[in-house]
């Protein structure tokens, strides 16, 4: 496994993580289930960047 610099994993992260974030909201807005709002998008995005650091990231 190549080691990369932690700094950009972690931004690339973030990224990723509000992108899937966004998405996930936005079907649960459509279906009625979460409303799609920057502060919904923020906690979404942390929840999900600590767990994918928690479980992939964390040596």
């Amino acid at each position: 496994m190549a080691d990369g610099d932690i700094r950009v994993l972690l931004v690339l992260d973030l990224v990723l993580s509000a992108a899937f974030a966004a998405v996930a909201l936005y079907l649960g807005e459509m279906g009625d289930f979460v409303a799609f709002t920057l502060q919904n998008l923020a906690i979404a995005t942390v929840v999900i960047a600590a767990l994918t650091y928690l479980v992939v990231l964390r040596q």
